[in-house]
């Protein structure tokens, strides 16, 4: 099978030995976001809803890189630190999947790079 690194400027660069996605046949396979600003590679300012806001806008500029979206995830991981976050994430994170709603895990973790308060990633199915 052949490997596709997939890399979009309107979605952070990797800050390490990783590509933003891999695209492994029709499966995409995303890098785990943190809410980092594309232009400038800088964390956002602001609460858990204002990172969770731009982590859904980097995974949508990633998945339509790849001629995706929302509604080809099949499955998404979401890392917060706070699980008292979670109803927050939750909320902006479902208004993203309108039609049909992926597999998911949520999990607490100790902390995340850059002191993000969450981290998400994802693997889609690609059409075509």
């Amino acid at each position: 099978m052949k490997l596709k690194v997939i890399s979009t400027d309107k979605a952070p660069s990797a800050i390490g030995p990783y590509s933003q996605a891999v695209l492994a046949g029709r499966l995409l396979f995303c890098s785990g976001q943190i809410p980092l600003d594309p232009a400038t590679g800088e964390m956002v300012t602001g609460d858990v809803v204002a990172q969770a806001g731009l982590v859904m806008k980097n995974i949508a500029a990633m998945l339509s890189a790849a001629g995706a979206g929302f509604d080809d995830v099949v499955k998404t991981t979401i890392f917060l630190t706070d699980m008292a976050d979670f109803s927050a994430v939750n909320e902006i994170y479902g208004s993203c999947f309108q039609n049909h709603k992926p597999a998911r895990s949520t999990v607490a973790v100790k902390s995340l790079p850059r002191g993000a308060l969450l981290e998400i990633e994802v693997i889609a199915a690609v059409q075509g």
